[in-house]
């Protein structure tokens, strides 16, 4: 067994993503340190993917054209290139393939690698076959789901960011589950990066509003039909007429933006923002509401708990396995919508300080540097056993957070 601290020199890794840097999501996000991580251990990484409307800078980039789908533009389809993907690996062969998403373009990777003998592992990072029904195709989320198990059933390991999943997903006769969560960047997104005058433009033209204690109630996500906005809504609106001096702020964009705006016209809608400004902007709210039902993980909930954050979220995913109900934020059940609300109202009443310094010590031990290492683990030892199906014992499995409750 390769020991975990042991790195051998120059693996070469192609890494096929239908998303990747600049495109702005959690899988992107998760697949950029993974790739920094693997290249600062001296290994050379390829990526494959989708050819995006900005030059992306990296050392070995094979961009291949995509589409976008026709309901939802922000998420591009890489074109099934299997015969450049066998000319382009015999020319110069990997070590191991890692397929990230599992569209056309991940199918046809691992097609011409299993063509190859090339050893392969595999993520799940989204929830495709729940999305179904938010886009009137739930008649499709059998098929999908019977898709994703031939598929990942097919490489030798697959990543999965939470043990819950992980029962999940072996219930429904997954193999060979890798639990690997999610880090963050806590010198990046800390509470340090408060700022009174992104709080006093918050506040310009606020009747309700005169002073420093107005609570600032945010959500950061994609503005799409599978995140469960409807709940969004319903949960600021609730808490306003609780509070009416709350202030509300959403971050990010997407197809149900405008219909937000309109239903929401009090909230400030400020679309997209990344690094240091979307840090300033989490660091300079007081309470973050996250009503998804969709979410493999939900990177935004461990970014707003490093930026010192109380987090309103279902007891699943990230909110399961971070959030210490009543401690560090608040855990909803599954099925209570309207739990969801109450308890959305419930926080506008109560300090969130506190509650936000817990929430920032439990980030903290979620450092990238031990999640990416262990990845790198996983792959040196599938290449040990030459591709072959990789037993796991539980001990190889990322520990999970002993503090948490629920879930």
């Amino acid at each position: 067994m390769i020991h975990p601290s042991i790195v051998r020199p120059e693996v070469f890794v192609s890494l096929v993503t239908e998303t990747f840097d600049p495109d702005i999501n959690g899988v992107a996000m998760t697949l950029a340190q993974l790739h920094a991580s693997l290249l600062a251990s001296g290994h050379h990484v390829q990526v494959i993917c989708p050819r995006a409307d900005e030059p992306r800078d990296l050392p070995d980039c094979l961009e291949v054209p995509g589409v976008a789908l026709p309901f939802y533009k922000a998420v591009r389809f890489g074109f099934p290139m299997r015969g450049r993907l066998l000319r382009n690996w015999r020319a110069q062969r990997p070590d191991l393939v890692h397929i990230a998403t599992e569209g056309p373009l991940g199918l046809a990777a691992l097609q011409a690698a299993r063509r190859l003998g090339i050893p392969v592992t595999s993520s799940l990072h989204t929830n495709f076959h729940t999305y179904m029904a938010h886009y009137r195709l739930g008649w499709l989320t059998r098929p999908v789901m019977a898709y994703l198990r031939w598929f990942h059933n097919r490489t030798a390991l697959t990543f999965i960011p939470t043990d819950q999943q992980a029962s999940v997903l072996a219930a429904m006769q997954f193999e060979r589950l890798v639990v690997l969560g999610r880090g963050v960047d806590t010198k990046l997104f800390t509470p340090t990066r408060r700022d009174e005058g992104l709080r006093q433009e918050w506040r310009r033209n606020v009747a309700q509003v005169s002073d420093n204690d107005a609570l600032v109630a945010l959500h950061v996500g994609r503005l799409a039909a599978e995140k469960n906005l409807d709940l969004l809504v319903t949960s600021l609106e609730a808490m306003r007429a609780t509070r009416p001096d709350l202030l509300a702020v959403v971050v990010g964009d997407g197809p149900e933006r405008a219909r937000l705006e309109r239903a929401l016209p009090w909230v400030r809608f400020v679309g997209m923002k990344r690094g240091e400004v979307l840090a300033r902007h989490y660091a300079s709210a007081d309470l973050f509401v996250f009503p998804s039902k969709s979410e493999t993980f939900g990177n935004v909930v461990l970014e707003a708990m490093a930026s010192g954050l109380s987090c309103i979220s279902f007891n699943y995913a990230a909110g399961s396995r971070l959030i210490q109900d009543g401690i560090s934020g608040y855990l909803v059940d599954w099925d209570d919508d309207e739990g969801f609300v109450r308890t959305s109202v419930d926080a506008t009443i109560k300090r969130q300080a506190e509650m936000g310094e817990q929430a920032r010590k439990t980030a903290a031990e979620f450092d990238w540097g031990l999640i990416t290492r262990s990845f790198e683990h996983h792959l040196l030892t599938v290449l040990e056993s030459n591709g072959s199906p990789v037993l796991i014992p539980e001990a190889q499995v990322e520990p999970q957070h002993s503090g948490k409750t629920g879930g």
